[in-house]
């Protein structure tokens, strides 16, 4: 199928009006066509003259029989000879004259392009720009010289806007002559100072020259102020360097709801920061995610601190979600909504809506076909079709292109005229009448693009070379090639061909021909209209008949023979209606949307997407949630009534048309999401006196979308197994003190958070802690553990005091923590600090982390609270801060912003950490996902720490620092670091390298080449020496040193000190015990592998894997050998004979165990060795390892395990599975009626290589039922089942055959026994038998099927041709027992 996007030969082609087409466009084609028939006008004259006289001769020559006639004419003849030959010589010297004359024209040309090639060069600007500083109403001259071949186009801007003189011809006046290029600027005013910019272009490059022009006015240059003097003075560079624009978005637009026809406008104001004229962000707009451009129905505006998208006349093709992305160096920042346009009123009441999205594709010199797709119909009748008009360019005279309705979603138009161009629109029809017209498609052009393709233009004086001219005197064409059908619908199909090749000098047309498969005869479709486009469509098809079509080409000379056939086509539609929609589930969203999900149909090939309906609960009326079809299987239904109950349902649609409405979905309020709080966590014993204990836990992450109201604590006592509630009202803190505990016993906590949704899941059960009083003199733990401000190297720590104090007053907290996966904690500060807060510095960005808190009085350090949860030591994308300012009334304000806030978020401002709540000295006003706190008497004592953190979301939070300059100027200024150090980006590290070398490393942020630093082992400063090899890479910060051996003798502490002017850091590293034994052996490690794989070696040790043809191979790979290289295998310690030597270049090496059983035990050893040294691989394969290759064997076994066959033999029957290998050892059951069988003497369970069988031996009545045997494999099981009630066997011809596609058996109740054919033919014909039998006999019956064709008599069957059954003997044992019992007698 063709694709949608317009050729290279429409875009190139311009539209123009029906006066340009009548005058300009009429004289071209009549210049072509005089210059085509110039060259053969001499040539077809003569020829014609030639052929009338000689008619003439020869009607004389019948009328008058005299000898004397006969002379003159022969004589005349003989003088007719001569002129023609004359007259063909004088041709034939013209047209070599012109031969001659269009070969030198050619060499001229390509000397001409050799010599402009050789002067071509990139534009080069030799006189600059030069900027100016005039008074108003001046004239101002900007001029420049500039040389370049070709000569280049120069285009002027202003502030990087383009000038145009065409629009203010008055005030721009543009001059080129001879490379010096003149801007005039008549009567400047203030408004035209500005940096004027010159662009120079040319096919090989571009050079580009800006000045600055200041208009000066006698009124307000005593008032401007230095600053801006000098920036107006010296010009602006291009190459502004600025890191970050941020773009705030102030007033939005909303989800919006129009109407076709009316006019509107998309904007938005924005605060840009800072605001540079030369830097501005660009906007983009974009209609789900397609750029939108300038054009008839949308119009942009970016300026003065807002950007609008106007639409000049909607239609429903202007639906979608709208964004708006403003673009910037240091990012991009956007906004989206929906926009929904409903369908205008009806010109006819009940008619439907317009179609909408008319595209034209694959158009030609006379046809083109245009799709679209259809409306929706929620509660008009259904469309039965469409019509489609179109219409010149340039006219207002609308042709309807077809007579009835066309049922499909496109339509080929045919009959269009060459070189025209042409728009399009379509209507849609139902039973109450037609639509309103859709929007017109994009202008299309009548071209043929091998017009094109077979012209080539140079601009070197307009030199038009054709094909026409290069291939020759073609008389009469070949026939077309490639003649297929593409495009097939039920009541037309398009045929395409391709031109023939060579076509020659005349211009084609073409005639297509069709024939019915079968009848033998031509028929030609277009004998009244030659088609001049490689493509025709073709109406009047009989429905459900196959066609063959062909294609003559023809000119003026005559017609050529016809085109290969095609394939037999029968007319019918390609695509169906697309199948229904599944499951819809509508879910809360906002106060008026709810969000719609559903799953897609089975068939959704070529869908257009899809259409919502929704309804209010008991009202039967549906209607549309959208007007234009969506591609996805989830969409956001806007405009709903709050508190109303919904139902939606959802429908397909493609070209052909509309799917069957999915079943409804359940009816819901409209009403914001709401959810139950998240789990607390970290319960933590504060304090207990024996009989009570004091319990602390952290609230939720997340409240659901409603405040926390309380909390609901359980307890149970150590290895019981029931909880009891500990409170029946709420607990509206994150503590609590719990009563009437027996001392000494064991208890364990959970508690669950409540909001309005409900209940929350409770937390995980608390360990378990004992109710002893606490004596100790150290403070027990600090709780309440919160992490705020994480960034990449920092993050701030909160917690509260404990409850159990000890012996004396608290004197301060220790701060520790670690990463996860060391075991040593660190401790953040040397000293206690005395406050609630730490932030913790210096730590490993993308690093996780842990915490804790000790609290210490004089008695010591008291216990350690609970481990804080793991924190990602990361800025998250998109990070804000808060930030100072001051309004218009002069108050000083902090303010922050978290767009993730929700209407249950909380913000909550704090002074030193600690909430604020004293509302004589603040005012704290929260607006949306926007909060500021006010100063409302501001002193001195304002001066600190300021913290904001935002619950319900995921732990955003900021903090501030007020000094003194940033309080007097209102700067966001940081304090400055008095002992500064210098940034790590990793801490002191080694590494082992590939030879056992032990590299220690560590990396700052930045080094100068002035900086200096030194290793220390053990207190003792290391030198760089063969042993010790120290480097410094100070462009990316890393000093490193390697130790060539390292021994016993290194462990001990290992420390970098850095100095860079006055900062200063260490790190250092410890290798004691355990640590430095890890090192150690990893570094003797490396050594022998290196050494190892100096010689031959094993890259992959030998293991082991099983083949699909359930042999076991040990496999092994080798690296670094040689053809001397020997390599060979062991069991046990005996070698193994191979027929083959592996061939050690391919470098995998295996031994194949064909049939593994017990015998095969043993130690397997692969073994490599050369010159170079030698190499062992070693595999037992006993134990667990010979198991686990016994369970893959059965995995791959079980996979071609056959249908369990009945074999009756002399003990009785015995049940077969037949597989590709067998073994004893395999896990296999069998069972009968779903009860394991064991082996024994009445149930044998036994098999061979490729069989497993079950004996049952003398069966009777209590064995019949179904048998299963089960095989297990290292991931699944295979089962095989038989039901031994009775066996049915279907016969063909008497050979047994099973059940496939074709044949399907079936077995009802234990009695009902069928055979069905599915697609019955010729060879389903024969005889049939149905064998019905168990150990005491059975009858067969025997069917005969005759298949006959259609139209040939059938016999009718007499019920004395009904099959009789034939008696089965019972089975030898049955007769045997029968002849025991009549002996007996």
């Amino acid at each position: 199928m063709s694709s949608v996007v317009v050729p290279f030969y429409q875009r190139r082609h311009k539209h123009f009006d029906q006066s340009y087409r009548n005058i300009q466009t009429r004289y071209v084609l009549e210049e072509y066509a005089a210059r085509k028939q110039s060259e053969s006008f001499i040539l077809v004259t003569l020829t014609w003259s030639f052929l009338l006289s000689y008619r003439t001769h020869e009607q004389k020559s019948f009328t008058h029989a005299s000898d004397e006639k006969r002379i003159k004419f022969a004589s005349e003849l003989s003088a007719l000879e001569k002129e023609i030959h004359t007259a063909r010589h004088r041709a034939r010297e013209h047209l070599d004259r012109l031969a001659i004359q269009r070969m030198v024209e050619e060499n001229m040309a390509l000397e001409r392009h050799a010599l402009e090639e050789s002067i071509s060069r990139a534009p080069e600007i030799l006189v600059r720009l030069r900027s100016h500083t005039v008074w108003e109403k001046m004239s101002v001259s900007l001029c420049f010289t500039v040389q370049g071949f070709p000569s280049p186009v120069v285009q002027w801007y202003k502030n990087e806007e383009l000038i145009s003189p065409a629009s203010d011809p008055t005030k721009y006046r543009i001059e080129s002559k001879y490379g010096v290029h003149v801007l005039h600027i008549n009567r400047a005013d203030f408004d035209d100072s500005a940096t004027y910019s010159a662009v120079a272009t040319n096919v090989h490059g571009q050079a580009s020259t800006n000045c600055a022009v200041i208009v000066r006015t006698k009124y307000n240059l005593l008032i401007l102020n230095n600053v801006f003097i000098f920036s107006c003075i010296v010009p602006l560079s291009y190459d502004v360097c600025f890191t970050h624009i941020d773009v705030q978005f102030l007033e939005k637009f909303g989800v919006t709801f129009a109407t076709e026809g009316e006019t509107l406008t998309l904007k938005c104001t924005m605060l840009i920061t800072p605001e540079l004229k030369r830097l501005r962000p660009r906007a983009e707009w974009y209609r789900d995610d397609v750029l939108i451009t300038d054009s008839k129905w949308t119009k942009l505006y970016f300026g003065e601190g807002q950007a609008a998208l106007s639409f000049t006349h909607l239609n429903k093709d202007d639906e979608g979600l709208y964004t708006l992305r403003m673009v910037t160096r240091g990012g991009v920042s956007e906004y989206s909504a929906y926009l929904f346009v409903r369908d205008a009123d009806a010109l006819i009441a009940g008619a439907p809506g317009a179609p909408m999205d008319v595209k034209c594709r694959d158009a030609n010199r006379d046809y083109v076909i245009v799709t679209w797709k259809p409306p929706n119909t929620t509660n008009e009748s259904p469309v039965i079709g469409y019509f489609v008009d179109k219409c010149e360019v340039g006219l207002e005279n609308w042709v309807q292109c077809n007579d009835a309705p066309v049922k499909i979603c496109k339509y080929p138009v045919t009959g269009l005229h060459e070189g025209r161009s042409y728009i399009f629109r379509v209507r849609a029809v139902n039973s109450a009448g037609i639509s309103r017209p859709s929007r017109v498609s994009e202008p299309v052009a009548a071209l043929d693009p091998v017009d094109l393709e077979r012209t080539q233009s140079r601009l070197w004086r307009k030199i038009v070379i054709s094909k026409d001219d290069l291939e020759g005197d073609i008389q009469i064409p070949g026939p077309p090639t490639n003649v297929h059908a593409s495009e097939i619908s039920k009541t037309y199909v398009v045929i395409s061909w391709d031109p023939p090749v060579p076509r020659g000098r005349e211009p084609l047309t073409y005639f297509i021909e069709k024939s019915m498969v079968g009848s033998g005869s031509w028929q030609r479709v277009n004998a009244q209209v030659a088609v001049k486009s490689p493509r025709y469509a073709v109406f009047d098809l009989a429905e459900g008949k196959s066609y063959v079509f062909r294609v003559l080409s023809a000119n003026k000379h005559g017609i050529s023979d016809p085109s290969e056939i095609t394939e037999p086509i029968q007319p019918q539609d390609t695509i169906v209606a697309p199948s229904t929609p599944g499951q819809v589930v509508a879910t809360r969203n906002t106060k008026t949307s709810v969000v719609v999900q559903w799953d897609k149909p089975k068939h959704e090939e070529d869908l257009y997407g899809y259409y919502i309906d929704y309804s209010v609960v008991g009202s039967n009326r549906w209607e549309p949630s959208n007007h234009k079809p969506i591609k996805y299987n989830r969409f956001v239904v806007h405009g709903l009534e709050t508190g109303e109950q919904y139902v939606f349902r959802v429908k397909a649609v493609n070209a052909v048309g509309f799917s069957e409405n999915s079943q409804e979905s359940e009816a819901i309020t409209v009403q914001a999401a709401l959810t139950c709080p998240s789990y607390p966590h970290g319960i933590t014993l504060l304090n207990c006196d024996g009989h009570s204990m004091t319990l602390g836990w952290k609230a939720p992450r997340f409240s659901g979308g409603s405040p926390i109201l309380g909390y609901y604590l359980d307890k149970r006592e150590a290895n019981h197994q029931n909880w009891h509630e500990v409170n029946s009202s709420l607990i509206t803190q994150t503590i609590y003190t719990v009563e009437d505990l027996t001392e000494d016993a064991f208890y364990e906590f959970k508690v669950a958070a409540a909001n309005l949704v409900g209940v929350g899941q409770p937390s995980d059960p608390s360990e378990h802690f004992k109710c002893k009083a606490w004596t100790m003199p150290e403070p027990g733990p600090a709780y309440g553990l919160t992490i705020c401000e994480v960034r990449n190297t920092s993050l701030v720590l909160l917690w509260k005091a404990p409850v159990y104090e000890g012996k004396s007053p608290i004197t301060g907290y220790l701060v520790d923590y670690k990463e996860v996966d060391t075991e040593d904690w660190i401790t953040a500060s040397e000293k206690p600090t005395s406050k609630r807060y730490f932030k913790v510095t210096d730590l490993h960005e993308g690093h996780t982390y842990v915490f804790k808190v000790r609290a210490v009085n004089d008695a010591g350090v008291g216990k350690s609270s609970e481990i804080s949860e793991p924190v990602l030591v990361e800025a998250r994308p998109g990070t804000k801060e808060i930030f100072s300012g001051v309004d218009d009334e002069g108050n000083i304000y902090l303010a922050f912003e978290c767009k993730e806030a929700t209407d249950a978020s909380h913000f909550a401002w704090g002074k030193s950490y600690e909430e604020i709540d004293d509302s004589d000295k603040f005012k704290i006003e929260t607006e949306g996902t926007h909060s500021k706190l006010y100063f409302k008497n501001p002193d001195k004592s304002d001066l600190g720490t300021y913290s904001i953190s935002v619950s319900d979301t995921d732990g955003v939070s900021s903090s501030f620092v007020m000094d003194d300059e940033e309080f007097e100027r209102l700067m966001a200024l940081s304090n400055e670091i008095k002992n500064p150090t210098i940034p790590l980006k990793s801490e002191l590290a080694y590494e082992v390298l590939d030879k056992g070398e032990v590299r220690f490393w560590i990396q700052a942020e930045s080094l100068s080449p002035n900086s200096t630093f030194r290793f220390v082992i053990n207190d003792k400063e290391v030198e760089n020496s063969d042993r010790h090899k120290i480097n410094c890479d100070r462009a990316n910060g890393i000093i490193e040193m390697v130790m060539d051996k390292f021994t016993i003798d290194n462990e001990g502490t290992y420390t970098v000190q850095i100095q860079d002017g006055k900062a200063k850091n260490q790190s250092s590293l410890v290798l004691i015990g355990d640590a430095f034994k890890a090192v150690l052996a990893e570094s003797e490690l490396q050594r022998k592998e290196f050494l190892r794989k100096q010689g031959p070696h094993f890259s992959e040790f030998l293991h082991w894997k099983v083949t699909e043809e359930c042999e076991v191979l040990l496999a092994c790979k080798v690296a670094n050998t040689k053809k001397e290289t020997v390599f060979k295998w062991y069991k046990d310690g005996s070698g193994i004979d191979v027929d083959e030597v592996p061939d050690l270049q391919k470098g995998e090496c295996q031994l194949s165990i064909p049939r593994l059983s017990r015998k095969d035990e043993g130690v397997y050893k692969a073994t490599l060795s050369d010159d170079r040294g030698h190499d062992v691989s070693t595999l037992e394969l006993s134990g667990k390892v010979y198991d686990d290759i016994i369970l893959a064997l059965s995995g791959v076994s079980g996979k071609t395990a056959s249908p369990l066959k009945i074999l009756c033999t002399e003990e009785g029957i015995r049940l077969q599975c037949f597989l590709k290998y067998y073994n004893e050892e395999m896990k296999v059951n069998w069972s009968h009626r779903e009860s394991k069988i064991s082996s024994g003497e009445k149930m044998k369970i036994g098999g061979g290589e490729d069989v497993a069988w079950l004996q049952i031996g003398e069966p009777t009545e209590k064995d019949k039922g179904n048998y299963t045997f089960e095989i297990f494999g290292d991931k699944e099981s295979y089962k095989r089942t038989l039901d031994l009630s009775g066996q049915v066997v279907w016969f063909k011809n008497d050979k047994a055959f099973e059940r496939n596609e074709h044949y399907a058996f079936s077995l009802e109740q234990g009695k009902y026994a069928s055979l069905t054919i599915k697609g019955v033919t010729s060879e389903d014909s024969g005889k049939y038998s149905i064998h019905v039998k168990n150990k005491y006999g059975g009858e067969t019956v025997d069917v005969t099927v005759s298949v006959y064709r259609h139209g040939e008599k059938m016999p009718e069957v007499k019920p004395d041709q009904l099959a009789k059954p034939r008696p089965i003997p019972p089975s030898e044992e049955v007769l045997k027992a029968e002849d025991k019992a009549k002996s007996s007698k």
